[in-house]
């Protein structure tokens, strides 16, 4: 037998073949793909047609519509929903207006949102941005005053962008011009990192930072005036007990009238005047010591006085009356 017909006759079982075993799907992979997170949005606040606003709201609008694309379908789902914002003094009134064309003409005016741009920009904002602003950085209106820096920087930040300035040194002169003469002197009296005339970015800075200390400066001086005013706390007291609270209170004290002041006592004391029984009474009516007549004085009488015939005793009362007449 050959081996042809040997391998002819003979057959062998069938071998067999193993498939590759079936993974199962992963969780991530078999679940439904979520739709990704947006984050929230919040709507733009009502426009009244305030020229310092329109700006702000026309940007909020204009970034509510890029983040959320898919809740609008048109331009003009677009246009109604930023019009529906417009719900005070001009913005109402020039809403009003598109929607009486629209009732007219059965059109709305308005069908494509780079048309309500320019339409916006031609109602709300100035019609000459750039000059305006050029005249006012030339003038005076925008100076710093009495205002932060921070504030009078915002300002002058808006204007340098409206009238279009590029140049850095240009910059700088205008916002020099118009900052405080304490603020402008300290920062070019500045030892060490003076900032150079075309670095705007520079001055900006160096002006936050003396304002920021200016500040910090008035607002601990104003604390220690205060600590200077407010007393010193003492020490803690007990409680005032109820009975004393409840206690009527006491009579008034009793005053009393202080007696007259003395005059002061001289160092030698005080003299006794012996004379004065004498002076109540009145003189001795004695004429008759030259006239012999007691009816008037011894000085009213018209005789001539002769002491050296008065007798001893007439003396005597004549030396008594003439001291009287003295103390008198």
């Amino acid at each position: 037998m050959t081996s042809s017909t040997l391998a002819s006759t003979i057959t062998l079982p069938p071998i067999p073949v193993s498939s590759p075993p079936v993974r199962p799907l992963s969780s991530a992979l078999a679940a439904p793909s979520k739709q990704r997170a947006r984050p929230k949005l919040l709507s733009p606040t009502d426009f009244s047609g305030e020229r310092s606003f329109r700006r702000a709201f026309l940007n909020f609008c204009m970034l509510y519509l890029r983040l959320a694309p898919e809740q609008f379908t048109c331009d003009k789902e677009k246009i109604f929903w930023t019009l529906a914002f417009f719900k005070d003094r001009r913005a109402a009134k020039w809403s009003e207006n598109l929607f009486y064309q629209e009732t007219d003409t059965s059109i709305f005016p308005i069908q494509f949102w780079t048309d309500f741009e320019q339409q916006f920009q031609s109602q709300f904002f100035l019609i000459n941005t750039e000059a305006n602003a050029i005249n006012t950085l030339e003038g005076s209106l925008y100076y710093h005053g009495d205002q932060t820096v921070d504030n009078y920087l915002d300002s002058f930040l808006i204007l340098a962008l409206d009238t279009g300035y590029t140049d850095p040194q240009t910059l700088v002169v205008k916002f020099c011009r118009g900052l405080k003469l304490n603020v402008q002197s300290q920062i070019a009296t500045i030892p060490f990192g003076q900032p150079t005339d075309t670095d705007p970015e520079a001055w900006y800075a160096a002006a936050q930072r003396i304002d920021q200390a200016w500040l910090a400066n008035e607002a601990f001086q104003s604390m220690l005036q205060l600590t200077a005013v407010i007393p010193v706390c003492s020490a803690p007291t007990r409680p005032t007990p109820f009975s004393v609270l409840c206690s009527p209170p006491a009579a008034p004290p009793l005053i009393l009238p202080r007696p007259p002041l003395l005059p002061p006592i001289p160092s030698g004391g005080i003299p006794m005047d012996i004379d004065t029984v004498q002076k109540t009474h009145s003189l001795p009516l004695r004429g008759y010591y030259c006239c012999e007549e007691a009816n008037h004085l011894v000085k009213d009488c018209s005789h001539h006085l002769d002491v050296w015939r008065l007798t001893a005793e007439q003396r005597e009362e004549l030396i008594e009356d003439l001291m009287a007449l003295k103390d008198c």
